[in-house]
């Protein structure tokens, strides 16, 4: 029980120790398998799948496969088990002629993790090869004079197969007269010996039959057979020796084919036929028998096909000197080949990127190389670069594999793509080189922000463009690609005199043009500031602001308006209607007695323009007596240029121009009526009677709605004056009462009214209500305002109790006169 229980603690402790061998390699890149040779195709290998912990579901998704290096492929990988299995039936005598260990090599990619892993598969020796000799018959001639005890070299049977398969022993069958003796070689080979055990006899018998049997030591053993005819001849004495028992020659591997690489030289002291030595290949490989040819004659080795260092670099002949008498001798001939730098370095792209974003980090792998050299030493030694200019770097990962990573940071905006040359150079004289280019796009990632064209954009647009009109375009650039760089453009929302500002202008998104959507005016809208933002089409996107500057440009299109006189006044006269309220609205009144210079009134008007547009001039364009009055050209003051005559008409009609200095000039019309007068009586009755003429010649234009704005007008003034005379009826009252004794109550009676209420009463009356009262011909327009304080302003103060005033002036005969000598009511 003991016994038993040692031997399964050794037993796991051995399935144990492969197992962390196992995983020991796999995890340092190498994996080894091994299988016999002559497997049918698809003969299971290894499990690699299993051996690199790779789950059955992800062998498609991380891209496992076998690399192809141009090579023949002698094993598959299996795509949904992950076994490595044979690709062709493989025979180990034609891979690894004349090699102990028979390795095959492969590797497998993980491309999902950028990993080479190495696969070490060992060949292994079946008994399918029988040993074979080079020549199945052979013929030796002997002297019946050869002493017993003399030994012959015989031909060595070929089996390539290894180890117990191999040759292991030969047998003789055929005479008593000769037996065999098998001689160990240098290199561990048996060399089979004809050995003379009883002495010969021509005239018994001339010729002996002999047959050489070779054994391998497979299960079951595989036997080869030569045939020997042994001629016996007459007596010869001397036989051939070489110059040198073994020749050693070095020839590099580019030797030319036809060259003689050496000759090799025996001589035979007999004559005759028995010293003539002829010369042939007692033992040569099949391989160096397509190589190597022995002129039989003079000795010479030729090369009759090319040399390659890559395939062999030695070879070992045996050349045999015979006499006519077929005595012989024979040396060794060994040919060393050198390496040459012959083969360049092959660079093999095992997998690669064809594009890479820009924000990849730095170390991010782009491609897996695998370069290789058949030559060696120092030929085959191989240094890779990349040159030191591009943000790239080779690292070297698994044996001669290389990976080819970023170095720092890459920017689309400055390269797009690369084409990236990996050089290979080994270390020859002259070296040689090969390359590989990597063709690899960068793609795109949103990081530049659309760059406007200026840093602020101003226009200057005139008033009174046309809705739609352009205005202004604006311009971005985006240093992006494809939808990254596609620009659009909007406006940032903002109010316009209390309106959006997306009723007044608006943005294409695509081209940036800025379009006014309805007419600007200037004497509304005199600057628009507004800001275009550009945002590109990355996610998320990327925008910047610049600031716009609408200025408007003022036009000519607004005449001068006419503040005073008043509109109604204007239009009352150039209508032709003289009504009775134009009149008492318009009407001036000067004393006669003024002097010249003096203000009769002022033209006051307004330009709702700007700069030249909006300067105003003056000129009196009509009057009733030209020379009686003029204008200020820039104030609009009306002033006398005489002293009003006798025969100048008391109703004096003035017309005045008010022009600005647009390009076209734009004007209006103002008319003023003065009326000329020596006292209030004659002033009232020139009003009067011009408001009779007004009331009787009503103007075709006003019409029917004239006349009733006429009778409405009368109705409200004689509603005014009998609350005047109301009311000063009232106050007189109150006065008397307190004033004058009740007898003298009837003294006042018969007086007039306006010598109650005064000369400036009555002017202050007639201003006021030609200021507070409009009419025009459309009743929608006419007002009709009452100023509170007119009825007070048309009395006298009360004066002081103290100071009693006499309100009538009376002459001696009671009648009521006005004093001559009293100055100027104006």
């Amino acid at each position: 029980m003991c016994g038993t229980g040692s031997r399964w603690v050794r037993r796991e402790r051995a399935l144990l120790w492969c197992v962390l061998v196992a995983a020991w390699e796999a995890a340092w890149g190498q994996l080894r398998y091994s299988v016999p040779e002559e497997m049918p195709k698809g003969s299971f290998v290894g499990d690699v799948a299993k051996d690199l912990a790779i789950e059955l579901t992800a062998l498609q998704d991380r891209g496992v496969r076998l690399l192809d290096r141009g090579r023949r492929q002698y094993f598959s990988l299996h795509g949904k088990t992950g076994h490595l299995v044979t690709a062709e039936r493989i025979d180990r005598e034609q891979l690894c002629e004349s090699v102990q260990r028979c390795v095959l090599r492969c590797e497998v990619i993980v491309e999902g993790e950028m990993k080479v892993y190495g696969i070490e598969v060992e060949i292994t020796d079946i008994n399918d090869n029988a040993p074979s000799f080079r020549e199945p018959e052979t013929e030796l001639r002997m002297s019946e004079t050869t002493s017993p005890g003399w030994r012959f070299p015989l031909a060595e049977a070929h089996d390539p197969d290894v180890g117990r398969n191999s040759l292991q022993s030969y047998e003789l069958s055929g005479d008593e007269h000769f037996s065999l003796a098998v001689q160990a070689g240098p290199g561990g080979d048996q060399r089979p010996e004809l050995v003379l055990a009883k002495a010969l006899d021509r005239e018994e018998a001339a010729f002996h039959e002999l047959v050489l049997r070779a054994s391998d030591g497979g299960e079951p053993p595989r036997t080869g057979t030569a045939r020997i005819r042994v001629l016996v001849l007459d007596a010869n004495d001397n036989a051939p020796a070489f110059s040198q028992a073994e020749y050693t020659v070095r020839v590099a591997e580019d030797v030319p084919v036809g060259s003689v690489l050496v000759t090799v030289t025996a001589t035979d002291a007999d004559e005759g036929l028995n010293g003539d030595v002829k010369y042939s290949l007692k033992k040569i490989t099949e391989k160096a028998s397509k190589i190597f040819q022995l002129d039989f004659e003079t000795g010479a080795i030729t090369l009759v096909r090319s040399l390659d260092f890559e395939e062999g670099d030695s070879y070992e002949l045996e050349v045999q000197g015979s006499d006519g008498g077929s005595l012989f001798d024979t040396a060794k001939v060994e040919i060393t080949v050198t390496d040459v730098n012959d083969n360049a370095p092959e660079l093999i792209v095992s997998s690669s990127l064809n594009t890479i974003s820009e924000d990849a980090p730095p170390g991010t792998v782009v491609a897996l190389l695998h370069v290789q050299d058949r030559d060696s030493g120092t030929n085959g030694q191989v240094r890779c670069s990349i040159a030191e200019r591009l943000p790239f770097r080779l690292e070297k990962t698994f044996e001669d594999y290389y990976r080819v990573v970023t170095a720092r940071e890459l920017d689309r905006e400055e390269v797009s793509e690369y084409n990236v040359t990996v050089l290979a150079a080994d270390g020859g004289s002259p070296s040689l080189r090969s390359s590989a280019v990597l063709a690899l796009r960068v793609l795109d990632v949103n990081d530049n922000a659309p760059v406007f064209a200026e840093a602020r954009y101003s226009a200057r647009v005139p008033e009174n463009n046309a809705a739609g009109a352009l205005l202004l375009r604006v311009r971005a650039w985006d240093a992006d690609w494809g939808a990254n760089a596609r620009v659009r453009y909007r406006l940032w929302e903002g109010r316009v005199r209390g309106a959006p500002l997306s009723s007044y202008v608006s943005v294409q998104a695509e081209t940036g043009a800025l379009y006014a959507l309805r007419s600007f005016d200037y004497e509304e809208v005199r600057e628009v500031g507004l800001w275009v933002r550009a945002e590109d089409g990355g996610a998320p996107a990327l925008s910047s602001n610049v600031s716009v500057r609408l200025e408007i440009v003022d036009e000519n299109d607004n005449a001068p308006q006419v503040l005073y006189p008043p509109p109604a006044m204007a239009s009352a006269s150039a209508s032709g209607s003289a009504s009775a309220s134009g009149w008492w609205s318009g009407v001036e009144l000067w004393p006669r007695s003024a002097e010249a210079g003096s203000l009769v009134a002022k033209v006051v008007a307004v330009d709702a323009d700007a700069g030249q547009n909006a300067w105003l001039s003056y000129e009196l364009a009509k009057a009733t007596e030209p020379g009686l009055f003029r204008v200020g050209l820039h104030s609009g003051e009306v002033r006398t240029a005489r002293l009003p005559l006798a025969r100048d008409a008391a109703r004096q009609s003035l017309v005045v121009v008010v022009k600005d200095h647009g390009r076209p000039a734009l004007s209006a019309t103002a008319t003023l009526r003065v009326v000329l007068g020596e006292s209030v009586a004659e002033l009232l009755s020139e009003l009067g009677s011009a408001a009779a003429a007004a009331a009787a010649a009503p103007g075709e234009a006003a019409g029917s709605l004239t006349r009733w704005l006429v009778l409405a007008v009368a109705a409200v003034s004689c509603l005014f004056l009998a609350f005047l005379l109301l009311l000063l009826a009232l106050r007189l009252r109150r006065w008397r009462r307190s004033q004058l004794p009740a007898a003298g109550s009837d003294a006042l009676r018969g007086v007039p009214a306006s010598h109650f209420v005064g000369i400036d009463g009555v002017r202050a009356f007639l201003r006021s209500y030609s200021h507070e009262v409009s009419l025009t011909a459309d009743s929608r327009k006419s007002q009709l305002r009452f100023s509170g304080g007119s009825c007070c302003d048309t009395l006298p103060a009360r004066p002081p109790p103290d100071e009693p005033a006499p309100l009538l002036h009376e002459d001696p005969d009671g009648a009521r006169r006005a004093d001559p000598a009293s100055p100027p009511l104006f």
